[in-house]
């Protein structure tokens, strides 16, 4: 059964008006009358009503967080940190996936809407511009990780792709690598453009040729179609030694589908991945890639959705879009060519 307000008062002897200013601390109520209410509720077991606190505040103490899939591995630790801060302001959050399709985005939003979240964290997904202003109209604030879409956003949390990319592609150069691959991912928008424009700026500094058929585009970034692509790279006149892929996934698959032909990795073709997902430690061999301070971008989001909301806003616009680095993580995948 549960304990109300009413109740504690017809226990305390007092109205229910005073049981409800001693919770919330009123200084006009009595030190040793709001000691014994505080008392009597917490032995009641009686909880605060979410519903009547949101009326009162205009708060409903909910984030809205909008990834492009709930089954991406990648999500998670960013979650992680989102929820934890949250948890710590006392937020609950509303998560939900878009499948980057727009009548889903829709759907998500009209949701989100009607129960009132008071912020909304979109992560790694080209959120349209559309359902962005339609947030914005309804006076919800919105911070966006790794935003995708061609449009800026006033609140971001980037990872630098540009840097990660850069120390991947060093790595193999430096291992001795001249025919090296990039299989990107289509529908990343900047993310990809990042990660591709690293490939590009090192291998053409190292003075080495992308030949034809170097750089794939997958139209999925899952294992799957990694492992699918693995025949497009043998197919080539002159396969990479070496292949840099968008992310974990990807190359994950893409390791599968280039040991169920029988080639070895590294010995014949070294692989690596981008963003450091659990999964990435376990694969035979263990795979070399750059580690995203996923846990940190997730809590750098939350930290800054909170301020938004109850800080001054003057000081929220000098930190509004903050770029975040990683590491590079070697590992068993890559090696020097024909080891």
């Amino acid at each position: 059964m549960v304990v109300t307000i009413k109740d504690v008062a017809r226990e305390a002897g007092v109205s229910h008006t005073t049981v409800s200013r001693a919770l919330r601390g009123n200084p006009h109520i009595s030190m040793d009358t709001t000691e014994k209410i505080l008392r009597l509720a917490k032995d009641m077991g009686y909880e605060p009503s979410a519903a009547a606190r949101s009326l009162k505040t205009n708060r409903s103490q909910v984030l809205g967080v909008i990834v492009s899939s709930i089954d991406d591995p990648f999500f998670s630790e960013i979650l992680q940190g989102i929820d934890d801060t949250a948890q710590q302001k006392g937020y609950s959050l509303f998560i939900a996936a878009s499948q980057r399709i727009r009548q889903r985005e829709k759907a998500i939003v009209r949701t989100m809407r009607e129960h009132r979240v008071d912020g909304v964290i979109i992560c790694s997904t080209p959120f349209s511009i559309e359902q962005s202003h339609q947030l914005s109209s309804f006076d919800i604030p919105i911070v966006i990780i790794n935003n995708q879409s061609s449009e800026d956003h006033q609140y971001s949390i980037y990872h630098d792709d540009l840097h990660g990319s850069r120390q991947v592609m060093k790595h193999l150069i430096k291992l001795g690598h001249k025919r090296i691959g990039y299989l990107g991912y289509s529908h990343a928008g900047r993310t990809d453009l990042k990660r591709m424009s690293g490939y590009q700026e090192q291998m053409q500094a190292a003075g080495l040729p992308i030949n034809e058929g170097y750089v794939i585009e997958a139209d999925s970034s899952d294992l799957h179609c990694g492992e699918t692509l693995a025949q497009k790279f043998l197919s080539l006149p002159q396969p990479p030694t070496a292949i840099f892929c968008f992310n974990d996934l990807l190359a994950i698959g893409l390791m599968h589908g280039l040991q169920e032909k029988g080639i070895h990795i590294p010995g014949e073709i070294s692989v690596a991945g981008f963003d450091n997902i659990t999964y990435s430690a376990y694969t035979n061999p263990p795979l070399t890639t750059f580690d995203q301070p996923k846990r940190s971008i997730g809590i750098k989001a939350a930290e800054l959705i909170l301020s938004i909301l109850y800080d001054n806003q003057e000081q929220v616009t000098d930190t509004r879009i903050q770029l975040l680095q990683g590491s590079l993580l070697v590992r068993k995948s890559t090696s020097t060519p024909g080891s």
